[in-house]
């Protein structure tokens, strides 16, 4: 069964947020830290996973992301504190 991920990145603790959409979070994460993809998150240095979420089915996970990214950013903070608390950059965790 194909994996869907929505994840935040964080260019620090309450710095800048990215919200993407992915089936190899491994890969995407990887291209955002190295900077090979140049646009937003290389821009403004937005390197560190600090929260994501699996699901089974694409179009449940792009709705999820666009809703996301339609939040508020203080809704944003709390969803990344209610999970990661410390802001660990999660990238360990998933590799």
């Amino acid at each position: 069964m194909k994996e869907y991920y929505v994840y935040i990145m964080a260019s620090k603790r309450n710095g800048t947020l990215y919200t993407g959409v992915t089936s190899d979070i491994v890969k995407r994460v990887w291209q955002h830290k190295s900077g090979v993809t140049k646009g937003f998150t290389s821009k403004y240095k937005v390197n560190q996973l600090v929260y994501y979420e699996l699901h089974s089915d694409i179009m449940e996970a792009i709705k999820r992301e666009k809703n996301i990214k339609a939040w508020k950013r203080i809704w944003k903070l709390s969803l990344i504190e209610e999970k990661n608390p410390t802001w660990d950059d999660l990238y360990n965790s998933i590799v």
